[in-house]
């Protein structure tokens, strides 16, 4: 255990200091973790070497790069799974990390208390604006409990706090907008406000003893406690019926990013329709056996992800992007799955779909979407994709244009299944039917790949056996 131990310091501090030296911005989309000796490494622990309990969930987080600081958060998530003080561990190796590259650490600390300060956030993001106290001045709070939040233009942060205590003081006031390595709360370790129970005096047995006390008075001013909601600032404009709320900063960047996509890609969209009747019915056929082995739910939705995959292997210019005079081809699939949330629309990624199977991707799937609507997602999972689906579906939408996810060159849309009428050998007959959608970057993808690309997924999708056996006719 020592030995492993170390082993993994010498290897994160190598890898940390080389990726630090390397273009992060240009070389964030073609990392890949599955490549790393650290991966390879614990992947053959697991396999038989006799680590496999000792690594325990890690590979699963291991398995999918997390942009430009892979070494870093591979580490981290690797930490979480020994069975150790996970939190301790994360918060040295955060420690180690800021030690090797000048980072302003996020906790100032001495033996009594700690000023936290505004974490990192992002390679991108130097600031945030400070949404709600969970605890506030004077409350107590335990280890690793979430103090307040902070919401940034792609995720919400939740700051917590490093050890058990009561915060002191706060520096900053919800709705403000507050700076990375600032000075956020104070906090004094140990101690724990605790309302004081009154122990029962006991009373002799017998008539002797006297009528029993009141009971005692009830707290003065006891609320339940309430999580705040955000804070939006509302302009009231009278009688006219109307009012304006100020966006989101999340919502201001996506509505920067669409408008982004519109100035500097030239989109267009070809269509084709599905019939979902042959997938439906593999699914109703071994959905519950499917469950009972895999311990998730058989949806569409991994059938599409594995057809784009073979669909972007053959046509690469889908999978492609410009930067600048050059054009990036990709030899792996990391596709991106737009998933509403409250506070927008986050398109966590799906890394390596070349290698994974229907029960990897459903599983995947169900965990990414859980996290991205309880604000659990990270900015590192919502990096990198190389392409983009889209399920209106799931609201009702009959058809759309979507808009591409740039810097990807090619997004696909998914639309709700109805039973219509077609023709079938001569005869009109009943079917579910189901309209896709492509929206390409015509700089890069001409007409005949793209509507290639989106008949290769229709034929899949009308004949899964293909998908299951890898064949083309």
């Amino acid at each position: 255990g020592m030995g492993m131990g170390r082993w993994l310091r010498k290897t994160l501090e190598r890898t940390l200091r080389r990726a630090h030296k390397m273009d992060l911005a240009r070389r964030a989309m073609t990392i890949r973790a599955v490549r790393h000796p650290l991966y390879r490494a614990i992947r053959g622990c697991q396999a038989g070497m006799g680590m496999g309990n000792v690594i325990g969930g890690g590979v699963r987080v291991l398995a999918s790069p997390v942009a430009s600081r892979v070494p870093y958060f591979m580490g981290v998530e690797l930490i979480r799974h020994l069975g150790v003080n996970a939190t301790r561990r994360t918060r040295e190796l955060q420690i180690y990390h800021a030690s090797l590259y000048g980072t302003k650490r996020a906790l100032s600390s001495g033996s009594e208390g700690a000023t936290v300060q505004v974490p990192q956030m992002g390679e991108s993001i130097t600031e945030g604006t400070l949404v709600s106290w969970l605890v506030g001045k004077g409350k107590s709070v335990e280890e690793d409990g979430v103090v307040c939040q902070i919401e940034t233009d792609k995720i919400t942060v939740d700051v917590r706090a490093p050890r058990s205590g009561v915060i002191e003081e706060v520096m900053a006031s919800e709705g403000d907008t507050v700076q990375v390595g600032t000075d956020l709360f104070r906090m004094r370790f140990g101690a724990v406000n605790e309302p004081q129970r009154e122990v029962p005096t006991p009373q002799p047995s017998g008539e002797e003893g006297g009528p029993p006390p009141p009971p005692p008075p009830p707290p003065e001013n006891t609320k339940p406690q309430q999580t705040p909601e955000p804070i939006q600032k509302t302009i009231d404009l009278g009688a006219s019926g109307e009012r304006r709320v100020q966006m989101t900063r999340m919502r201001r960047r996506i509505a920067e990013r669409l408008k982004e996509a519109q100035y500097v890609t030239c989109m267009l969209t070809t269509f084709n329709e599905v019939d979902m009747s042959s997938l439906i019915d593999l699914r109703r056929e071994y959905k519950d056996s499917f469950e009972k082995k895999h311990g998730t739910k058989l949806g569409f939705m991994s059938a599409f992800i594995k057809a784009a995959t073979v669909g972007l292997r053959e046509q690469p210019e889908v999978n492609a992007f410009i930067d600048g005079g050059d054009v990036v081809y990709r030899d792996y699939v990391d596709i991106s799955v737009a998933v509403s949330t409250a506070t927008g629309l986050v398109v966590p990624v799906i890394r390596g779909c070349e290698n994974m199977s229907f029960a990897d991707i459903e599983k995947t799937i169900n965990s990414l979407g859980q996290r991205a609507r309880t604000n659990q997602i990270t900015l590192e999972e919502m990096q990198g994709g190389t392409f983009t689906i889209s399920n209106g579906g799931v609201f009702g939408s009959l058809m759309s244009t979507p808009i591409l996810n740039i810097p990807q060159s090619a997004i696909l849309g998914m639309h709700i299944i109805q039973d219509r009428p077609v023709a079938r050998d001569g005869e009109v007959v009943i079917r579910p039917m189901m309209y896709l959608a492509l929206t390409y970057d015509h700089r890069l993808i001409d007409g005949r790949e793209a509507v290639t690309f989106l008949r290769r997924i229709k034929t899949l999708i009308e004949d899964p056996r293909r998908l299951l056996l890898d064949i083309d006719s």
